[in-house]
Order: structure tokens, then C-alpha cells, then sequence
């Protein structure tokens, strides 16, 4: 059984509530857990759900135990974390929230890795045509016209950041921030393009790959943010036996060819 953190957001009043639904159903699915010690349970960005559901299937037909992935913004994950929720493994989507975990003694500072990389590009709707030059005062503020501009939430989303840094650094973050819609984490950024409510969006290469709806516009210069880096560890509070092996299989060259095969890096 897996706990997805997936949903489309709204631009009215109603869409705080919504979020705050998200929050206490993230929260939820990792309670809903507790008691199921022989479960390693994983709190991972959402950008990983296609790469980390093939790798938990595989997984589980090799050891007959089924891991329990709870997804969302590295952020919400890691106060989620902090509050209590049972998580055996965490997988942030930059380095600033694993950060966090180690400062607020929540994870075991000797199990982080640095697991993979990623980069960041603007996509659109599938079936719109045309690239955007991603350079010094691109003219991406005339492109959307008076769309939106979906991303994960700049304040403290992982993609979302990265975003803003990429913009700021190509001199247009001015222009279009209050253009932004803002999402609660990367995959609610794609949806909103891959619906069509959005004419752009800010999102991880893997996420554009396993969208069928979006393409690809432009891909941010590497040197426009910094760089893109998923790190693990198990926590404190982890069922060591159950969550070691795991955390060992998140790192063996077949899991790493399959989160290749997903469009993710090498750190």
C-alpha cells in the first residue's frame, strides 16, 4: 500500500484549505503506518514517485517486503518528520532540507549520501509549439502573457527554489513573480501544466519525462542555480534492520541504472 501526495490547485480563496488538507492527509498516511514496524517506511521527494514506485516493486519481488512511500515536498516531509510522523528513510529533494533533519537531530548524520542529481527545465503544454532561449533577460514574462507561471512554492519547495534562483540569476525573476503559482510541491506544479491551467511551469527533467501531457521548452543553465542534489539517510528513529537493507538497495548499481533510466544523474 503507498501514500501518495498528489493534487491539482486552484488559484481562489479555496485553495489554502487545500492545502492544508494535503498537509494533515501527508501526515495521515504516514501515521496510518505506525504500527506496522516490519515496513520500511520512506519519506520521499515527490519528484522520485515513478523511479522509487519501480524500484519498490523490484524490491519487494526480491525480499518479499513491501515499502511503505509516503511522498511531498522535501520541506513538508522533514517537519512532518520533526512532529513525529514514522519515517525509517528520508530522501530530500536538495541538500538545505537534509540539512535541517541533521540540525534538528532527526536523521543519522553518518548514513547521508548524496544519492542523485537532477536538472531543471521549463516545460509546456504537449500540444503547444516553440522553445524559450533560458539565457540573461529571457522573455518569459511575455510568453506567459497573462498565464501562470506553475512552480513549487518559492518559499520552500526544493524545485521551487531552484527556480527562483534560476530566475533571479537570468535577471526575470522581477518580471514574473507575481505571475507565479505557486504549488505545493513539484508534481502539483506539473499537473497544472499538464492540465492545461498553466502555459508554463518550472519542474525537474524526471518529472517532464514521466508526464505524457508536457514537453520540454527550454532547459535552465546549470550555472543559473545550484546544483541539484538528492540526498538520503535513515533516520533516528528507524527500524534499522528493515530500513537498512533498503537504504543499501537505494544505492546498488541496478537501482542506480533504474533511476538513470528515469532521467536522474549521478550526484
Amino acid at each position: 500500500m503507498k501514500a501518495v501526495v498528489i493534487a491539482s490547485l486552484k488559484f481562489h480563496a479555496p485553495a489554502a484549505m487545500l492545502r492544508r488538507a494535503l498537509t494533515v492527509a501527508a501526515v495521515g498516511a504516514g501515521l496510518l503506518f505506525a504500527g506496522h514496524a516490519a515496513a520500511q517506511q520512506v519519506f520521499a521527494a515527490a519528484s522520485m514517485k515513478d523511479a522509487l514506485d519501480d524500484l519498490s516493486a523490484a524490491y519487494t519481488r526480491e525480499t518479499g517486503k513491501k515499502p511503505v512511500l509516503v511522498y511531498g515536498a522535501s520541506s513538508t516531509l522533514a517537519r512532518q518528520i520533526e512532529k513525529g510522523a514514522p519515517a525509517d528513510v528520508f530522501i530530500s529533494a536538495d541538500q538545505d532540507w537534509m540539512d535541517y533533519a541533521q540540525k534538528h537531530d532527526l536523521i543519522d548524520t553518518s548514513s547521508r549520501r548524496n544519492l542523485l542529481g537532477n536538472e531543471l527545465v521549463l516545460i509546456a503544454p504537449a500540444t503547444t509549439t516553440g522553445d524559450v532561449d533560458l539565457k540573461t533577460g529571457a522573455d518569459l514574462d511575455a510568453k506567459l502573457g497573462s498565464g501562470r507561471l506553475a512552480m513549487g512554492d518559492p518559499a520552500h519547495v526544493p524545485a521551487g527554489l531552484y527556480g527562483k534562483a534560476a530566475l533571479e540569476k537570468l535577471g526575470v525573476w522581477s518580471k514574473v513573480q507575481g505571475k507565479v503559482a505557486a504549488a505545493d510541491n513539484v508534481r502539483n506544479a506539473l499537473l497544472l501544466v499538464a492540465r492545461g491551467e498553466a502555459p508554463y511551469g518550472i519542474v525537474y527533467k524526471t518529472d517532464a519525462n514521466a508526464e505524457k501531457r508536457v514537453r520540454i521548452a527550454g532547459t535552465f543553465p546549470a550555472d543559473s542555480h545550484a546544483p541539484i542534489i538528492y540526498p538520503v539517510a535513515v533516520t533516528k528513529q528507524a527500524n534499522r534492520a528493515e530500513a537498512d537493507p533498503f537504504f543499501k538497495f537505494l544505492q546498488s548499481p541496478a537501482a542506480q541504472a533504474t533511476f538513470q533510466r528515469y532521467g536522474f544523474s549521478r550526484p
